[in-house]
């Protein structure tokens, strides 16, 4: 009775398992659910999994011990092979406290994927599945605390099979304590070697809240402004401000005048140690909303050597306040690239004037003190102080992006979907460049995305190389990708409602006979209007179980097999045993196999080419030189497939010597314009051939151009007319002539 009333918890939802908890004398309530204490009762459920057992992990992307107040962070829960979970949930509390009251719970989950996750009804600080199904992993973001938190508490709860597995402590629980800075520490240094490969680049966005809305004191609204924003990826032997350290000539012009030239010149002298400088506008005022005047962002590059990145602007008017990263690391424990870096700034002073307001005359500082961040004890005076000495709210974020990596990755920790997709998506298009010499065909339609569902894939299209006129030079690629979502998902119509996809059929109500089941999707995106989406999230229908069953009774259906092929279509299978076969010894009717089909990666495309063509005349009438074929590309190869071999082929020929008058160059061009004039007096009439013993017809009319602009071909033939019997048959057939034709760009 026990097993079944599980099993129909957990056909409602999994996360109710979590009502389930062992009290003292070994009996198991199910709880009512209720608003009030259902959190607490989540935290209060108990596990009987042996101890050491770490098959489950709750992680913080890069292993920190601490966290900076306001710092997003990548949370995962994964399960190692060939273990799984069907449900979670995902809690962050303040150590010590129960999970009783809203002030218990400590920063903010941020669902990346409402498809995998999304906030517990009866519990908004948690966060559990979407929809119940089996999985290895899940990701999430969480913004940390304010300053003054203390130590927080990150736990996870699995579900696997019906059964609870929750631990307060071990590898499902994190305890992180916040960072505290101290007046005259010098910035941490990174302690070890970056240990990724490749290359990563980075956008950074600045976003400035430096408001007379949120910083009423003194704030100056003539004059408020943001200066110029400088910085720099550089290795760990370059710093271009740390608290602690001394400003040098560069920073200090940027505190106090807002001017980047010295620091710019600074950072360009440091060489090798730098690899991207990093520069935005100013912005005047400090603020505006953003769909006024977009927030300044800016691309960046590191590698394994110059994987820090920092950067710094003056708050203005000020005497001598900046906000700005110092050191970033952006390479991981695991020899990867971070995904992403949000940090709340709070501004921090130079040490070069001593000026307590916004616009305090210049007292520059006897004796240079060290950068420090300001507080809200400074002085009574400042735009900051608080008698209380409360932590000062942030003037601005900066989100630092992954965008795209490059070359060999060696990241110990496998690529999740955000990394895939991040990968896969271009940057913009350059202007096209391809050279005069190189003839394509159009390109191809767009092909489906390989993606059928609202998740990010790509789609391909393909041209063909016809002719390369010069082989020295090269000729650019024949295929083009570019990011796209399946039908239904494009949010580039914000004027429509965006639906998620639909979610697996429930089980049918019945066990046997005629029931019902039903399905949901949810909103992904409202209009902009404001408008209600009147597209319908829950579909009902009849469903028929057995209709021959009496008392047959069968078992829940097993796992799905792994699909038979390893790339392409292929099909899957999953089995139930019969329970209970009927009473009066019939055969159970109730299906025990399934079959469905299942899309693997597709298969590799080999490149395919067209055959050899014949070898062409020899380009010289006498003399050494060379004849040519071709062939073309008839099928791209596609999905890893073989590349394609060459499309041309040349080798030396050699005819009769010339005589001296040959041999110079322009008497070659002069004989061959008179040439060209004589065929064209004589039109269609008769010729005889270059080759004794033929009689050729005249050359035919160039056919029209293949295209009308973007580089064409044009062809035109000579046919044997007449063959005379002494005539050697290498030396008398049908000639042809290709040239380019409308190569001017469209």
């Amino acid at each position: 009775q026990y097993a079944l009333l599980l099993e129909r918890v957990y056909s409602t939802s999994p996360a109710l398992l979590l009502l389930f908890h062992s009290h003292q004398d070994g009996s198991t309530l199910l709880r009512a659910v209720k608003a009030d204490g259902y959190c607490s009762r989540v935290l209060r459920a108990q596990s009987n999994r042996k101890e050491g057992n770490n098959e489950f992990r709750l992680r913080v992307e890069g292993d920190p011990e601490s966290y900076h107040p306001g710092s997003t962070y990548r949370v995962t829960v994964t399960a190692s092979s060939p273990s799984y979970f069907r449900g979670f949930t995902l809690i962050a509390l303040k150590e010590g406290t129960e999970g009783d009251k809203d002030e218990d719970y400590a920063g903010n989950f941020q669902i990346i994927d409402e498809e995998e996750t999304q906030f517990m009804t009866n519990c908004p600080p948690a966060v559990t599945e979407s929809t119940p199904r089996r999985r290895t992993s899940i990701q999430v973001f969480w913004t940390a605390p304010p300053s003054g938190s203390s130590c927080v508490i990150l736990k996870a709860s699995i579900v696997q099979k019906r059964i609870i597995y929750f631990q307060d402590e071990g590898s499902l629980t994190k305890r992180m304590c916040e960072k505290e800075s101290v007046y005259g520490e010098a910035t941490d240094r990174p302690l070890l070697d970056c240990c990724a490969c490749g290359t990563a680049k980075y956008r950074v966005t600045f976003y400035g809240n430096w408001s007379e809305k949120i910083h009423p004191k003194d704030y100056p609204r003539r004059a408020n402004h943001w200066s110029a924003i400088i910085g720099a990826s550089h290795s760990k032997n370059y710093v271009l401000w740390e608290y602690g350290g001394f400003a040098s000539e560069g920073v200090k012009q940027v505190a106090e005048l807002g001017s980047p030239v010295k620091m710019e010149e600074e950072i360009r002298q440091k060489g090798d140690e730098v690899l991207t400088v990093i520069k935005m506008k100013a912005q005047w005022p400090a603020w505006q909303p953003l769909n006024v005047r977009a927030a300044p962002s800016a691309e960046f590059s590191v590698d394994r050597t110059r994987h820090l990145m920092s950067f710094l602007t003056m708050l203005g008017p000020s005497p001598d306040w900046n906000v700005g990263l110092s050191a970033e690391d952006l390479c991981t424990k695991e020899c990867g690239w971070a995904q992403k870096v949000v940090q709340d700034l709070i501004p921090w002073d130079a040490g070069t004037d001593g000026g307590v307001t916004y616009e305090s005359p210049n007292k520059p500082t006897v004796t240079q003190d060290k950068i420090r961040p300001l507080t809200s004890l400074d002085h009574p005076q400042s735009p900051f102080y608080d008698p209380e000495g409360g932590a000062i709210t942030p003037v601005a974020r900066v989100v630092v992006e992954r965008i795209a990596r490059k070359g060999e990755q060696c990241n110990i920790v496998p690529d999740n979907v955000d990394d895939i997709v991040a990968d896969i998506a271009q940057e913009e298009k350059e202007e096209d460049d391809t050279p005069e010499t190189c003839i394509y065909s159009n390109w191809s339609p767009w092909s489906a995305c390989s993606s059928a569902t609202c998740e990010t894939g790509k789609r391909m299209r393909q041209r063909m190389l016809k002719a390369q006129l010069d082989l020295s030079v090269p000729c650019p690629h024949t295929q083009d990708f570019e990011p796209c979502m399946g039908p239904g998902c494009s949010d580039e119509d914000a004027s429509t409602c965006m639906m998620s996809e639909w979610i697996t059929w429930s089980p049918c109500s019945v066990s046997c006979g005629l029931g019902t089941r039903s399905r949901e999707r949810y909103v992904k995106q409202f209009p902009e209007d404001g408008s209600v989406c009147t597209l319908p999230t829950e579909e009902t229908e009849n469903c028929v179980v057995n209709e021959e069953c009496c008392s047959c009774l069968v078992t829940e259906w097993g796992e799905w097999d792994v699909c038979s092929a390893t790339c392409g279509l292929g099909m899957k299978r999953r089995e139930r045993m019969v329970k209970m076969p009927p009473a009066d010894g019939s055969i159970c009717g109730a299906e025990v196999l399934e079959v469905e089909k299942c899309m693997m990666p597709e298969c590799p495309i080999d490149c395919v080419m067209s055959e050899w063509t014949e070898w062409s005349e020899c380009n010289k009438s006498c003399g050494k030189g060379h004849t040519i074929r071709t062939r073309i590309v008839t099928l791209e190869p596609q999905f890893g497939g073989d590349p394609c071999p060459e499309t041309i082929q040349r080798k030396k020929c050699k005819l009769r010597k010339c005589n001296q008058g040959q041999a110079n160059t322009d008497e070659k061009k002069r004989r061959k314009e008179q040439r060209e004039k004589r065929r064209s007096k004589q039109g269609r009439a008769e010729i005889a051939s270059e080759h004794p013993g033929c009689k050729m017809r005249p050359w035919s009319n160039w056919t029209e151009c293949t295209k009308l602009c973007g580089g064409g071909i044009q062809e035109r033939l000579m046919t044997v007319k007449q063959r005379f019997k002494t005539a050697q048959l290498s030396s008398c057939k049908d000639r042809k002539e290709i040239r380019a034709c409308n190569v001017h760009p469209c």
